[in-house]
């Protein structure tokens, strides 16, 4: 009996004895075919990019741009299809031809997905082309826009931005990766950028940098005396507990910047809890609010955005209670008002930089100013800017467990 149990067992062990061969063997194919995909990717990207870039592949690539009216729908079926021959079709085609050289000359299996990858656009552009098929074009369906500018993948709100925004930012076709790697996944040229705390240190610095990114600045600030005639600047006078009065500005308004704050240190009396929950929670959540209601007309969820200054509080100990306490209240509720997708709504997440609320800070506002811009045109929605190494670590998991539970346990506004 004990012999026959015996047998038994090394018969199981036997039979799922791991074949390591096998198993390495899949594991070759997956990492390359995936390798193949995302090479895919950039060369068809960085073709884009290059169309933009290179005269006479720019004269080819036009011809996709002069195919669609301001809502996406097609000027003409014969403008439509010789966009596809001129720019779909020639570039699926180089990328086909790339993608199987590299193939035959490496001699990996996995290299292959990556050559179907590219026989899928082929093949969707032939059809446009022969067959006028618009319907299998998704980021180019007219009408409204509907969604917002997606993060990793490319939707139409996304791609509206290349046709209408602008056409030197933009270029990834189906991921965002070569944006992001570009710094061309946000553009501010051109645009109206507004922000409060205008007079503040940062808000000073914010200003420059925009400006130097061919933006419009508009200056909100209670404090208009302290902000110097600037070229390229307009500044609006506003006063706290009057956030309604700036909607008629706010209308004209591409992204809101909030960014005004106050600091009451170690004081915990009644009037300095007010004071800062006022200024620091409740008067950012009433702009939120009033600028959301702007964000109307059918291309409006592809432009409009709103940037908050949370700051680091929001995970880390600012040496300031109320402060903490206060920011944290305002970070919590960008988390569930991001929930409804009403507009790109980032994060600024910022530490300790000398400022008049933090004459102890170790960054310039320069320095930050610069690193938000930085990371803003990559469209990063939680820009993250301090010394601290936790705060890397700890707000992406506080942000996203925050999110989770939100999304659970609770119901959109418009339901």
């Amino acid at each position: 009996m004990m012999k026959m149990l015996a047998e038994n067992l090394l018969g199981i062990e036997s039979r799922l004895q791991i074949n390591w061969v096998l198993v390495n063997a899949c594991l070759e194919f997956v990492s390359w075919g995936v390798f193949s995909l995302l090479l895919a990717e950039i060369l068809r990207d960085s073709y884009h990019a290059l169309c933009h870039q290179v005269t006479w592949l720019a004269k080819w690539h036009n011809k996709h741009h002069m195919a669609y009216r301001r809502d996406l729908s097609i000027v003409s079926l014969k403008a439509y299809q010789d966009s596809q021959l001129y720019h779909d079709i020639l570039e699926s085609s180089l990328l086909l031809v790339i993608l199987t050289v590299i193939a035959l000359v490496v001699h990996q299996i996995g290299l292959w997905l990556g050559v179907a990858y590219a026989c899928t656009f082929l093949f969707g552009a032939s059809l446009r082309y022969f067959q006028g098929k618009i319907d299998t074009d998704y980021n180019h369906l007219p009408g409204p826009l509907t969604t917002i500018p997606s993060i990793w993948w490319v939707n139409r709100s996304y791609h509206w931005r290349h046709h209408f925004d602008d056409v030197n930012a933009y270029y990834s076709g189906v991921f965002s990766l070569v944006d992001k790697i570009l710094g061309t996944g946000l553009s501010v040229k051109g645009k109206t950028v507004a922000l409060t705390g205008a007079s503040g240190t940062l808000g000073q610095a914010l200003a420059a940098e925009l400006l130097k990114h061919n933006a419009k600045v508009v200056a909100l600030t209670t404090n208009p005396e302290k902000l110097p005639e600037q070229a390229g600047v307009k500044v609006v006078p506003w006063q706290l507990g009057n956030e309604a009065d700036l909607r008629n500005s706010l209308e004209k308004i591409d992204i809101l910047i909030i960014n005004h704050g106050i600091n009451v240190y170690a004081s915990r009396t009644p009037e300095a809890i007010n004071s800062s929950y006022e200024v620091n929670t409740f008067s950012a959540l009433r702009l939120m609010d009033i600028f959301l209601t702007t964000v109307t007309g059918p291309q409006a969820k592809a432009t409009k955005e709103i940037w908050v200054n949370t700051s680091e509080a929001e995970v880390s100990p600012a040496l300031s209670p109320l402060y903490e306490l206060s920011k944290r209240a305002l970070g919590d509720v960008v988390t569930l008002k991001r929930l409804d997708g009403d507009c790109v709504i980032r994060k600024l997440i910022l530490g300790p930089f000398k400022s008049q609320l933090n004459p102890y800070g170790v960054m310039s506002a320069e320095q930050v100013a610069r690193a938000i811009l930085f990371l803003a045109k990559r469209d990063f929605r939680n820009i993250i800017v301090t010394i601290n190494p936790l705060t890397y670590m700890l707000f992406p998991l506080k942000e996203a467990s925050t999110w989770l539970y939100y999304r659970i346990f609770s119901k959109t506004a418009k339901s």
